[in-house]
């Protein structure tokens, strides 16, 4: 059982929920073919009514293998006529994906959603959607959801541009550029962090960092003393801050 992961994709409706399930499943090579929505190819949204209407009416559920681990993933509806199933997904998960929109933030049923998951007490990360479209803002979503849902978000990425000068993603905990291919494939190349972002990259990751080390007194110790923290010791403290829900991560993509 330790081996088992149930996650949920919670999130208002449009936020992109099913084609970011559709994404992990391909990169888990769990499909063959990634599922879109707007061509009705979606191994989610397959009932007759969500290839018409475009959107999710039912709880869906597939799975993949991931690091050694079976999960067991369930793509959630966000329309407020089809909440019911949303709720019942989350009694039986250990953890939930939260979508915010890069342009629009938090909306009313991202609201509602997110009572229901503090309702189960289940541990979420937050994924900000959307950050090729016009307008997307990656740190006024963090700050809408800090805002409105009244919880810590700890950025774990920093976008490289953004809206349609979006072009890839800095991972903070391993210092490392993500440039993504022009022709929406998903593919990338991983480098060394380019020179106009580096200064924004390291004050965002010691703000990572000071808010990770507060899970635990010893390591805030550390930091306050100007000890080094071990990649393995901010990786524990992280994932404990997680399933105590002390703070959300966040992460970032199109």
């Amino acid at each position: 059982m330790d081996k088992k992961r149930n996650i949920s994709i919670i999130a208002h409706g449009g936020a992109g929920k099913t084609s970011l399930a559709e994404a992990m499943l391909f990169n888990a090579k769990a499909v063959d073919k990634l599922g879109k929505v707007d061509d009705g190819t979606s191994h989610l949204d397959f009932e007759p009514e969500e290839i018409k209407r475009k959107i999710t009416v039912s709880a869906a559920i597939h799975h993949y293998d991931w690091g050694g681990c079976a999960v067991n993933l369930i793509d959630t509806p966000g329309f407020s006529n089809f909440l019911t199933e949303t709720r019942d997904s989350l009694r039986v998960v250990g953890g939930a994906v939260v979508i915010l929109s890069a342009i629009s933030g938090v909306k009313v049923q991202t609201e509602k959603i997110w009572e229901f998951a503090d309702e189960f007490e289940v541990s979420r990360v937050a994924f900000v959607n959307k950050m090729d479209r016009d307008r997307a803002s990656f740190l006024r979503a963090v700050d809408d959801m800090e805002r409105v849902l009244k919880v810590k978000g700890v950025p774990m990425q920093i976008p490289m541009g953004e809206g349609p000068d979006f072009r890839g993603l800095i991972d903070l905990m391993e210092m490392k550029a993500y440039t993504y291919s022009a022709d929406g494939s998903g593919a990338f190349e991983a480098s060394a962090i380019p020179e106009g972002f580096r200064n924004d990259a390291s004050a965002m990751r010691e703000n990572m960092v000071a808010a990770i080390v507060e899970t635990d007194d010893s390591l805030t110790e550390k930091y306050l003393g100007g000890q080094e923290i071990t990649d393995g010791e901010l990786r524990a403290a992280l994932r404990e801050g997680v399933l105590t829900r002390r703070f959300i991560p966040v992460y970032l993509g199109s």
